[in-house]
């Protein structure tokens, strides 16, 4: 009886594998297909979904001093030593600084040039010299450019708890 039982297993096993026709082919729609999505998430798990185009940001900012939400932008640097900063053009000739939340993760030293999402908060601070100097530092400046950062400086700035990097 085993013998039987283990033949009409074998059986229908190679009959299994045999069978060249794919069930979900006929009901898949080939419109429906899913492209594949070359990008990068560092950090929380964000999707795109809700992202402001950068240059918007400023207008949003208006009157206000911080503001949670998910900016869409170009970035223009990034921290040459490990990935720790990134600056998003803005517009107008402006950038914003970005940071990571609780400097929980870095991003590709060779960022610049790629389009990112963000998902964090923007506020408007003030950064000192000894700061400007030192991401001057990490941006890899001569030494002439950064002795000649002498003031403080208003900007947007950002702290994303996540990042996708297209």
């Amino acid at each position: 009886m085993k013998k039987a039982a283990f033949l009409l297993m074998s059986a229908w096993l190679v009959s299994a594998c045999n069978n060249t026709t794919n069930q979900l082919d006929e009901k898949t729609d080939p419109a429906e297909e899913v492209q594949a999505i070359d990008y990068q998430i560092y950090g929380d798990t964000i999707s795109p979904e809700g992202a402001i185009p950068a240059n918007e940001l400023y207008a949003m900012m208006e009157g206000r001093d911080s503001l949670p939400l998910k900016v869409e932008g170009n970035i223009n640097a990034a921290c040459q030593v490990k990935g720790c900063w990134m600056k998003m053009d803005v517009g107008n000739g402006r950038e914003m600084h970005i940071t990571f939340k609780d400097y929980g993760f870095f991003v590709p030293k060779n960022s610049a040039g790629k389009s990112a999402i963000l998902e964090g908060y923007a506020t408007i601070d003030t950064m000192d010299v000894a700061y400007l100097k030192h991401l001057a530092e990490d941006a890899g400046k001569s030494e002439e450019e950064i002795a000649a950062i002498t003031e403080p400086e208003i900007s947007l700035t950002y702290v994303a708890s996540g990042v996708i990097m297209k």
